[in-house]
């Protein structure tokens, strides 16, 4: 994207209400599963820290309308953390400056600021690139179905990668980080770093227990819904 003469962001220095949870994905163990003696069985984690972004966590009220914007954050705090920088609040842009951004890119006008649009896996691709010099895989998955045929991708991604994926659709357009795989024959689950929490997580049993950090089968998407999948590459 051409982005002209704009000045590129600098990210401001973060204060949120309450601490936000680390690592959340590292407490749930893999799904049951029972397939034969014949199949592997292999799970696969992000590698690395990130902070759990979720709606209002910063005082910004998003409900409604800002789980990508969430699920970018969380991202954004991986890669902070793999660069191994302690500062993750600092590194870590606002929805604001997540919007100002993709203007200074080109990809939106300039009332995009401030407004409640959504956005998807284009987008964070292009944030990623533009505040941090990270380049993204996109794969688009026509439906749910198609999911299950991906999983060798995603167990590679994670191999190689070890990152958080952004995960986005269209009858499905509830944005979720996935921070995991898990694999037995035929089976295939997701693990779900789902951003529309609101109010404050007293811990992250807490999540788990409401269905916020979950595994999902890959046969538990929306079946009417195509997908985006956005994978950081470092």
């Amino acid at each position: 994207m051409d982005g002209g003469n704009q000045q590129p962001i600098q990210l401001s220095r973060k204060c949120y209400p309450y601490p936000l949870l680390r690592n959340v994905h590292k407490s749930l163990p893999p799904p049951t599963t029972t397939t034969g003696a014949e199949n592997r069985c292999v799970t696969l984690y992000t590698e690395g820290d990130f902070l759990y972004f979720h709606y209002d966590c910063d005082g910004y009220k998003d409900n409604g309308w800002g789980c990508a914007y969430r699920t970018l954050q969380t991202l954004c705090s991986w890669i902070a953390g793999k660069r191994c920088d302690t500062e993750f609040d600092t590194k870590v842009p606002s929805i604001l400056e997540i919007q100002q951004t993709l203007v200074n890119t080109g990809d939106k006008t300039n009332d995009f600021v401030g407004s409640h649009d959504w956005i998807g896996a284009i987008e964070i691709f292009y944030a990623l690139d533009t505040l941090y010099d990270v380049v993204c895989k996109i794969i688009h998955i026509a439906h749910h179905d198609d999911l299950k045929r991906y999983a060798n991708v995603l167990k590679k991604y994670f191999e190689d990668f070890g990152g958080i994926i952004m995960m986005g659709g269209d009858m499905d357009a509830a944005s979720k980080g996935i921070a995991g795989i898990h694999i037995n024959g035929n089976q295939v689950y997701l693990l779900v770093i789902d951003p529309h929490f609101v109010g404050v997580p007293e811990s992250v049993q807490e999540l788990v227990e409401r269905g916020y950090i979950r595994w999902q089968h890959t046969s538990e998407f929306v079946d009417s819904s195509f997908y985006n999948i956005c994978l950081p590459q470092i």
